[in-house]
């Protein structure tokens, strides 16, 4: 169908052609007199996907104009921008040329003022090629004759009206699911009907399951997927092992937070005699049970990663797999993808090795204890520990060398602390801090790292299918913004379009160790790098300064290590001798695989922040007047935001700024009053006051108390 399609289009396109009727088109093409409704349905789709029209007479004509399809991202005012795929640059859309397209839509649009020095593209929306939500999470509120919900999502752009007949149980201020009956058009609301009562607003869990249903997430799952597993059953197949190596008898450990249950990495590291090192990096062999094209595995591609919200997880694989038979275990035979590596004093990889193996895991450890033997600060663990000093002192040399290696080829080491949101027995939040980790964090870290690489770079030679992690140096316009906000720490990366390097980067980070500026400036700093994605296609990954990078130490939890497990089975099975016809098959997968991955990545993201985002929220609520120190973290055209030391970020509006008025100086991304003179800029330490604190709408405003002097902190 698609072949055909493009010959309709080429034979448009030739100089030679005059506007024809469909039936002349159809001799020309030969089409046979059985497909000739299936030939009118392509013209119909190619009309309407405005690539060919026609005239008063009813023939057909390559369409004159360039049209562009892209998914139109609405903001609350009403205007929104269409992002392309492959583009970076956004186009603005005003309210007037959106076609009333709703936020998420895929749209097709025109270009009516290109992009110049002063001002972005400018687009119209000639036509909403798919509504990206039939349905919609919101609050339910009753006027009696009828109803109306206001989404969760603020830039859906309108409410949406219930008729009384299709207001079923919904309660005013229940969350409720919403279908989408009718789409908003003419200046008319959207229409739908109550399809599920999710609870009250304030009801224990019903945020977080507002959240899964609003990005229709695929929260349970379906009973033959979860028969299949159970399938795998609880113990390895004894039949298999003459196929592996035996490392049972090695001493081998998995190091993981304490709630940590699906275990899907273990390390060992020996010292050779030649003063060399011996890593060996054991993952899961997920790929052994979750078989191509099973119900489980499609499962798992639909998913493409967990996802962990406060609270709740929700698994790639059922439990049954993910706790069970594929998780390594403390004590329990499993079967293992194996990346073996041989590292000199240097941190270089001289030589490696990838084998199927089976192992036994000698001690299920936590990051806590680790550090604890690390530091000799606890003599309880040490003598828990004692046979295991010597491993663990070794492993903690090794994650140097190679830590120190990998900062010289300018590793970005990006000091951004994560939340820690604790939940009581309720699902409500008792306390926000940073995240805090160790050395011991390191160690896995660089271990997982070197592995990544390790494998990536052997396929790549290998020419095999494959997806890897790519992430794509910075555009030489956000290093210019960048530069505009380190100007204010006396700072500069140096950069020209055709010499950007990780390492400028890393002297930055460097410089500002230790320095106040230093969690700002690292946001900054990762808000200039691209996102990172998966792609069949090598590209290298910029963040850790690598040739070539993959994921392969985590296919409990993310579908491309899955995926290229299969592929590093297949060639270890036929012994690196892969018929073409597998290549080919697998190489079309993986641009497929590596697409819905990043895809599904981005709701996972998303879904987390927001998250996050609610239940920040909530925990201000009830600190609304209290005061706090923070930096400020942003300067935008309405007001600066500020993080407060657990990590809780606000907005501070300028009528919230007392008295004066400001002007945004946009070059410089900083406010400056119009009266006093009196400067913020990002990195400023200021004091605030909590204003207003809103869960339903993610959203917490501070006002400003008073700004002090860096003397006065």
């Amino acid at each position: 169908m698609k072949e055909r399609k493009e010959k309709i289009l080429e034979l448009m396109k030739d100089d030679d052609y005059v506007p024809m009727k469909a039936k002349e088109i159809a001799m020309i093409m030969r089409v046979p007199k059985n497909e000739y409704r299936e030939f009118l349905e392509l013209l119909g789709e190619l009309e309407l996907d405005f690539k060919i029209q026609k005239n008063r007479k009813n023939r057909y004509r390559i369409v004159d104009k360039k049209y562009y399809d892209g998914i139109y991202r609405k903001n609350q005012k009403g205007f929104g921008f269409v992002r392309m795929e492959d583009q970076e640059d956004e186009i603005y859309i005003t309210k007037e040329n959106s076609l009333n397209a709703l936020n998420g839509d895929r749209v097709l649009i025109e270009i009516i003022e290109e992009k110049n020095k002063i001002k972005s593209a400018e687009g119209k929306v000639v036509k909403i090629l798919k509504h990206e939500k039939d349905t919609i999470v919101g609050i339910f509120q009753n006027n009696k004759t009828f109803g109306f919900v206001i989404p969760d999502d603020k830039n859906f752009g309108t409410d949406i009206y219930i008729s009384k007949k299709d207001i079923g149980k919904a309660r005013s201020n229940h969350k409720v699911l919403v279908k989408i009956t009718k789409y908003p058009e003419k200046g008319k609301k959207a229409e739908g009907k109550i399809i599920e009562v999710l609870g009250n607003v304030n009801e224990a869990g019903v945020d977080m399951l507002s959240l899964i249903k609003e990005h229709n997430l695929p929260s349970v799952f379906p009973e033959p997927v979860i028969e299949e597993a159970k399938r795998c059953g609880n113990y390895i197949d004894k039949k298999d092992i003459p196929n592996r190596v035996d490392a049972r008898d090695k001493i081998i450990f998995t190091i993981d937070g304490e709630d940590a249950k699906d275990l899907d990495d273990a390390v060992r590291v020996e010292k050779l005699e030649n003063g060399n090192y011996k890593l060996d990096v054991h993952i899961a062999d997920v790929s052994y049970y979750v078989k191509e094209d099973s119900l489980l595995d499609q499962e798992a591609l639909i998913r493409g990663t967990s996802i962990y919200m406060l609270g709740r997880v929700i698994p790639m694989l059922p439990r049954e797999l993910s706790n069970g038979i594929c998780s390594l275990n403390a004590g329990e035979d499993r079967f293992t993808l194996s990346c073996s590596m041989e590292i000199d004093k240097d941190g270089n990889v001289v030589s490696s090795e990838v084998y199927k193996a089976i192992i036994n895991v000698t001690e299920r450890m936590s990051y806590t204890d680790v550090q604890k033997i690390i530091d000799e600060s606890d003599q309880e663990v040490l003598k828990r520990y004692e046979p295991y000093i010597s491993d663990f002192k070794l492993m903690a040399e090794l994650a140097h060398i190679l830590k120190d290696k990998r900062m010289e080829q300018g590793y970005l080491n990006l000091d951004i602390p994560e939340s820690k949101i604790d939940l009581d027995i309720d699902g409500k939040v008792s306390n926000i801090s940073k995240y805090e980790t160790t050395f011991a964090h390191e160690i896995i870290e660089q271990f997982m790292l070197i592995a990544n690489e390790t494998i990536a770079e052997k396929f790549f030679w290998l020419e095999a299918p494959f997806i890897y992690r790519v992430h794509e140096e910075p555009d030489i316009e956000k290093i210019q913004e960048l530069n505009k906000f380190l100007f204010n720490f006396g700072l500069k990366i140096k950069a020209n379009k055709d010499n950007i390097y990780p390492k400028e980067f890393a002297k930055i980070l460097e410089e500002i160790k230790g320095r106040e500026e230093e969690k700002v400036v690292s946001n900054l700093i990762l808000r200039t790098l691209k996102v990172a994605r998966y792609e069949a296609e090598n590209k290298g990954h910029f963040g850790i300064a690598s040739k070539y990078y993959c994921h392969f130490t985590s296919p409990i939890r993310r579908y491309p290590d899955l995926f290229i497990h299969r592929i590093i089975s297949m060639y270890l099975k036929e012994n690196y001798d892969v018929q073409e016809k597998a290549i080919e098959k697998y190489r079309v997968e993986a641009e497929e695989r590596a697409k819905q991955s990043s895809e599904r990545e981005k709701v996972a993201t998303q879904v987390e922040r927001e998250s996050e985002d609610i239940k920040k929220a909530e925990y201000m609520e009830s600190r609304i007047g209290q005061e706090y120190e923070g930096i400020v973290s942003s300067i935008t055209s309405f007001g600066m935001f500020v993080e407060l030391e657990n990590t809780v970020e606000g907005l501070i509006r300028f009528d919230k700024m007392g008295d004066e008025y400001f002007i945004y100086d946009e070059d410089r991304k900083r406010l400056i009053g119009e009266r006093t003179n009196k400067i913020y800029k990002i990195g400023d330490k200021v004091k605030i006051r909590v204003d207003k604190a809103s869960k339903l709408l993610r959203q917490i405003d501070f006002e400003l108390v008073n700004v002090k002097s860096n003397e006065d902190f």
